[in-house]
């Protein structure tokens, strides 16, 4: 939270939210992705509808509660991985992505292998 309320009153307003994702460089023409934003934040980030994100709200918007991470990187690994689309993944599609299921945060794996000798 302290790296985007740049004027450090606790709170991310709207333009420090926006701020975060997008910068302006002399462009006055608003690319759409930012408008959405802009009203995402009115419509859903600010729950209270004070014109700011509170710890809280900031807290739902980061990690909110109705998403499980363990099932969305499940879902990513089969996605990238599954090369018959089968829904499952055998041993040779695993080992075809080697470096993804390494990579995950989900599982650190790849920090067990360093650890490790016997892998």
């Amino acid at each position: 939270m302290e790296d985007i309320d740049k004027n450090a009153d606790g709170f991310i307003d709207l333009e420090e939210y926006i701020g975060d994702m997008y910068s302006h460089d002399g462009n006055t023409d608003e690319p759409e992705w930012v408008k959405t934003e802009r009203e995402q934040f009115v419509e859903f980030r600010d729950k209270n509808r004070d014109g700011k994100m509170d710890k809280e709200e900031t807290k739902d918007w980061i990690l909110p509660s109705d998403y499980d991470h363990a099932e969305a990187e499940a879902r990513h690994l089969v996605y990238e991985s599954d090369q018959n689309k089968d829904g499952k993944l055998t041993k040779e599609e695993i080992v075809d992505k080697y470096d993804l299921f390494v990579g995950g945060q989900a599982t650190d794996f790849g920090e067990a292998l360093v650890r490790h000798d016997e892998f």
